[in-house]
């Protein structure tokens, strides 16, 4: 699975390291993914990857 946000398609971000004398250096910024486990019918369950902070808001629904 890639490392992709199911609802919001939140991924990885590149950017730049900068140290004192502002030198660049590649960085990736990754999301906060968790995996959890969605009950879709009574006999299907299965597995998403969702950011921490959408799962806060539908934490009552899943």
């Amino acid at each position: 699975m890639p490392r992709i946000c199911y609802f919001t398609w939140k991924g990885t971000k590149s950017g730049n390291n900068r140290s004192h004398s502002m030198r660049a250096t590649k960085r990736s910024f990754k999301p906060n993914l968790m995996v959890k486990k969605v009950k879709l019918e009574d006999w299907k369950e299965i597995k998403i990857k969702i950011s921490s902070r959408i799962y806060k808001k539908v934490k009552g629904f899943i």
